[in-house]
């Protein structure tokens, strides 16, 4: 019988945010499969856990993977760990899922800390709906591109920044969206020295053009207001209805027609243009 893999959420500042389930589990899998394992062994000292560590990240996902699977598929388990925050989120951890789910081996989660719904919270945005875009690509070429797709997206959107790579990402958020967009920077959440700057893109720039970005931020910025649809008044629709008939539809079917595209009442568009 094949072991588990838990996702194990880790602080993202605050140590009091590791749940005692969390502690529990990183204590009780046969190993722990870690971004860093540096960062890792500084939190389970801290929780006096002593487990072995494998390492697992961007750049060896796809053989530490496979180690990892067929280590759970002979029956161990294991907890996947990052630096900080959820697992397989925005992170190679999804590729070891995506595995794991193909081989049959169940996957839990223990919940926790996730930077972004923690910012979202803190916005003062619309929380209703909202669309996660992680980091932006250094490659300046593909950024844009990804943010041209978003230029009619109505949802809040969230983005992950790096301090120094803040100043030419407020850049680029502002052509694309305007300068007048509004948006919430939060740095350093749980953290000692955490800020929420709440103000527009253009704000925001002008701000850290003066001030050097420091800590690791999330960008939460508003969609773009939906559009409104021009109202059709009834002498409008009427004229529609009656201008359907010249060419020769029935009453009956232009009225129905018209009210399907205006959100007009069929019956007042019918009564109306059979009085003329």
């Amino acid at each position: 019988m094949s072991g588990t893999l838990y996702l194990v959420a880790t602080p993202i500042g605050n140590l009091g945010d590791f749940s005692p389930r969390a502690v529990e589990t990183l204590a009780t899998v046969d190993f722990i499969a870690a971004e860093d394992t540096r960062v890792s062994l500084k939190l389970l000292n801290h929780f006096g856990i002593k487990k072995t560590l494998v390492s697992y990240h961007e750049h060896n996902h796809v053989t530490a993977g496979k180690t990892i699977l067929d280590r759970l598929l002979a029956g161990e388990s294991c907890a996947l760990v990052t630096d900080a925050g959820t697992p397989a989120v925005s992170d190679p951890g999804e590729d070891l899922v995506r595995l794991c789910a193909e081989n049959g081996v169940e996957v839990l989660s223990v919940p926790g800390c996730c930077a972004a719904v923690n910012a979202l919270a803190v916005s003062g945005l619309p929380t209703g709906r909202f669309t996660f875009e992680g980091f932006l690509s250094v490659n300046k070429k593909t950024r844009r591109a990804h943010l041209e797709s978003l230029k009619d997206e109505e949802r809040t959107m969230i983005f992950h920044e790096a301090p120094h790579k803040l100043r030419t990402t407020l850049a680029d958020l502002c052509e694309a969206f305007g300068p007048d967009r509004r948006a919430a920077l939060c740095r350093e959440l749980t953290k000692l020295h955490e800020e929420t700057r709440r103000c527009t893109l253009g704000e925001a720039a002008a701000y850290y053009s003066e001030t050097a970005p420091r800590g690791e931020y999330v960008l939460v910025v508003a969609g773009r207001e939906p559009r409104q649809e021009a109202a059709v008044t009834l002498e409008e629709g009427t004229a529609q209805v009656l201008a359907l008939r010249e060419q020769g539809m029935t009453l009956k079917d232009a009225a129905r027609e018209v009210a399907a595209h205006t959100g007009l009442s069929r019956n007042e568009l019918y009564a109306a243009a059979l009085g003329r």
